[in-house]
């Protein structure tokens, strides 16, 4: 399904019920809204009212998805891009938008495509030391192409290693309440030709146990400058099963996913969404997309949509720039330029 946007009323509406997910597709479209939004300032505000114009639509849209750092992120970047072009007419700030939200998606791309690379190196040694059997990776959520402008986070690195003819295998978390997992990522794997098993989400322990996961690859929507990370809910149970049974467990993000304000993962504002995710279930039958209640009309439910996994229980950070441990030395010794 293409949908078009036209307005940042639609981008932000995009957003928040989820037609664009995933952190890096939610700041290049963040760009974008941004993009509209100058377009209508642009048309309507005139010149004296621009900034105070896009300083309205950049509120609307950060409202809609709380955790995903990469929405603030984005708007506050094509901001700033505008706020040294005070001299320029309001339809060329337009145009600079546009540029800086070109730019974005293009630096996403990029950073995810190098994160594959990255991640690529830790999946050879495995298949080295099981002398070529397949690399059984588990992942939680949607971290791919479809979360991202092109290659993803987590599943980057799977794509490249089935890419250089590596053989892999991906468990893959049904993820609920809205199945990412198995709408989104089996979907994406099986188009991609990469072999794939999709499980009931408390069956990743279960796994771990027999020895049937020899690593874990997860995505982020916000990471402390300290190595804590939040992802979609569940995440924190596969890091717990993983530490226990002694698998590796990684979490791949581009630096726009980590936010440099803050160190402790409870700091984290964590989204809740709506009680008839977890009450109600959706999917295709006899081509037609049904929806139906999986629980009783009259119980309350809660919707936490991320939890937060501690720096302890993440083995290693998958980044463009390389792979470094879960603290904040290491963190910055990547990336120096936030240090202070």
């Amino acid at each position: 399904m293409i949908e078009d946007v036209t307005t940042v009323e639609q981008m932000a509406a995009a957003i928040r019920e989820m037609h664009v997910r995933g952190a890096g597709l939610i700041g290049a479209s963040a760009g974008y809204g941004m993009y509209l939004a100058a377009i209508e300032a642009a048309t309507i505000a005139g010149v004296a009212d621009f900034d105070q114009h896009l300083a309205k639509a950049a509120e609307q849209l950060k409202a809609t998805r709380p955790t995903a750092v990469n929405l603030g992120w984005a708007l506050d970047r094509v901001r700033a891009g505008l706020a040294i072009k005070a001299h320029l007419t309001a339809q060329e700030k337009a145009q600079i938008a546009l540029q800086i939200a070109k730019e974005i998606a293009a630096e996403d791309e990029e950073q995810c495509r190098m994160i594959g690379q990255h991640g690529l190196d830790l999946i050879e040694q495995i298949s080295r030391k099981k002398n070529g059997k397949p690399v059984n990776v588990l992942t939680h959520c949607n971290a791919g192409w479809l979360a991202f402008v092109d290659h993803g986070s987590a599943l980057a690195p799977v794509y490249a290693a089935h890419d250089r003819g590596l053989s892999v295998h991906v468990w893959v978390d049904e993820t609920r309440p809205r199945s990412q997992g198995s709408k989104l990522t089996a979907w994406e794997l099986g188009q991609h030709g990469v072999p794939h098993t999709i499980i009931a989400d408390n069956a990743a322990g279960h796994l771990m146990q027999r020895g049937n996961v020899d690593l874990v690859i997860v995505g982020s929507d916000r990471t402390t400058r300290t190595g804590d990370v939040a992802n979609k809910i569940g995440t924190y149970l596969k890091a717990l099963a993983a530490h226990d049974n002694k698998v590796p467990f990684y979490v791949a993000l581009p630096s726009t996913s980590f936010d440099w304000t803050i160190r402790n993962g409870s700091e984290i504002p964590i989204e809740e969404r709506g009680a008839e995710e977890v009450k109600h279930a959706d999917g295709s039958y006899n081509g037609e997309i049904l929806e139906i209640r999986v629980a009783p009309e009259s119980s309350p439910a809660a919707n936490y949509g991320f939890d937060v996994t501690p720096r302890r229980l993440v083995t290693g950070l998958i980044t463009e720039r390389g792979v470094c441990e879960a603290d904040e030395k290491n963190i910055l010794e990547l990336f120096p330029e936030h240090a202070s």
